[in-house]
């Protein structure tokens, strides 16, 4: 009933280097370049003392909770404000991507307060705002809602309320800012400046450099992202950047692996120069990381203080001494965009392919059951009986093999975000993983080269199989099939691993 090692052996070889030819030849070509070197980030000087002094903390202070009416909700806030006499600067904060909730300000907002500084940190939104649909536009009417607050508060003064935006509040800010003059100043923090795509992809690109994964790791995950449709993940920051007139002070880490900080630097400083705005102090901070934390831990040294000295500096801090300085960032690759997937290998069409297979995983059993109730014979001939459990049984190996490499690949990427955030130990898991991938691949690969044999070795020999067992194995050889070309666009089969 089987063909010899041999020829399955070859044919296995030969379906092999046709998935390798398609993972080379269909995905668009993609590249990290090197970042070539930029003389104005090969020297940069030293950040100015009195921008580093000690700030006093020595102001008691309150804390409200408010909640302000936007649109589809009501949005939660935290003010905190000094009981000094007077008018005080104020700063809005904007979160990142993610639930955005106040209480990560809390350090933060406890700090400027103490110095003098009015502070309010909101929940984000809920509504309107998801893993897939992201509008700025909206997240900055939220934002300036609050700066309204601020505007009416007895204790703020009018014309010095500032925004504070972090990561993907670095593309929401400055449409607010552009949109609104009661906005006095901007703070960025991490701000990417740089389409959501490129951003992600480079941090994916610096996540795996650092993990030491193997290039076919690279792309797996950055295929799969040319396939996601998200509208977000192409918009172009630099009109909204363009457009503020506010003072801005922007802060990137040198340790910081979520964003292209060189290049994002490039693109604050393009963006606000070609619009003749000169009010801009850029600060890079030793060892700083995405939050400006020293690995999650406490803040880098340098960063509160600067940041409260430069507001309560304001008017005469916004043009400072020196636009770049601090410690020297080091950035290898540029950020790319990645290319879109073609139309056969979109969202919608994986979608399509891992649906059908699933149908044809579990249109044999189906169809024994339908014959079942309808009072039709299973019962199997005499040749039948000997040629078909063999059959079966490949047929639902095969099926689990297949579920077993989605799932392997599901949780590789589950780890590879777990790891992105604590990286201690991770080379080895990372290899192991991506080796089970590639193995379970491989394993798909070769089981549907000798169950295909089976097959016409049975009709060969006399095998007539049922309606239900022609659903059976096309399904089962059909549905693998068409894993097997998707695992070969995305990688799976190419060489080296």
């Amino acid at each position: 009933m089987g063909a010899g090692r041999g020829t399955l052996s070859v044919a296995a070889g030969l379906v092999l280097v046709a998935l390798a030819c398609v993972g080379y030849v269909l995905p668009p070509a993609f590249d990290f370049p090197p970042l070539e070197a930029d003389q104005a980030f090969r020297s940069i000087p030293a950040q100015p003392r009195d921008e580093l002094r000690p700030v006093a903390q020595s102001a008691r202070f309150a804390v409200e909770d408010v909640s302000v009416p936007a649109e589809g909700q009501r949005l939660e806030g935290t003010v905190r404000a000094p009981l000094t006499p007077g008018r005080h600067p104020a700063m809005v904060f904007v979160s990142g991507s993610g639930n955005g909730s106040r209480t990560e300000f809390a350090p933060q907002a406890d700090f400027l307060a103490r110095t003098g500084v009015v502070t309010l940190a909101y929940d984000k939104r809920t509504v309107g705002y998801n893993f897939r649909d992201r509008d700025f536009g909206l997240l900055a009417d939220d934002t300036l809602r609050m700066v309204d607050l601020l505007a009416k508060r007895p204790d703020v003064d009018p014309s010095r309320i500032g925004l504070w935006g972090v990561s993907e509040g670095g593309w929401v800010v400055p449409i607010a800012a552009a949109k609104s003059p009661s906005v006095g100043f901007v703070v960025l923090v991490s701000s990417p400046n740089v389409s959501p795509l490129r951003q992600v992809a480079w941090a994916l690109n610096e996540q795996l450099l650092r993990l030491r994964a193997p290039i076919g790791v690279r792309d797996l995950l950055t295929r799969a992202m040319g396939g996601v449709g998200f509208d977000f993940l192409r918009y172009d920051a630099m009109p909204a950047l363009r457009q503020v007139r506010q003072p801005v002070l922007a802060f990137y880490g040198t340790e910081d692996p979520s964003i292209p900080f060189v290049e994002s630097t490039r693109a604050l400083t393009t963006a606000l120069t070609g619009s003749g705005n000169d009010r801009y102090t850029i600060r890079f901070m030793a060892h700083g990381d995405h939050a400006m934390r020293i690995n999650g831990g406490p803040f880098t040294p340098g960063y509160l203080d600067t940041l409260a000295n430069w507001i309560s500096g304001l008017p005469g801090t916004a043009v400072p001494p020196v636009h770049l300085a601090g410690a020297t960032p080091v950035q290898l690759f540029e950020a790319a965009d990645v290319p879109a997937a073609p139309w056969y290998a979109g969202g919608a069409m994986l979608g399509l392919t891992l649906c059908l297979t699933a149908v044809g995983y579990v249109a044999g059993p189906v169809a024994v059951m339908l014959v079942r109730l309808r009072g039709g014979p299973v019962a199997l001939g005499e040749t039948d009986a000997r040629l078909w459990p063999p059959i079966r049984r490949r047929l639902t190996r095969m099926a689990w093999t297949g579920l077993g490499l989605l799932a392997s690949v599901l949780l590789f990427i589950t780890v590879l975000v777990l790891f992105a955030v604590n990286q201690a130990g991770a080379w080895p898991a990372v290899l192991a993983g991506w080796l089970i991938v590639r193995v379970l691949a491989a394993l798909m690969l070769v089981q549907e080269v000798t169950a295909v044999a089976a097959v016409v070795s049975a009709l060969r020999e006399g095998m007539r199989p049922d309606r239900w067992q022609h659903v059976a194995m096309a399904g089962v050889l059909g549905g693998t099939g068409l894993l097997l070309v998707a695992a070969a666009y995305y990688g799976l089969f190419a060489f080296p691993w």
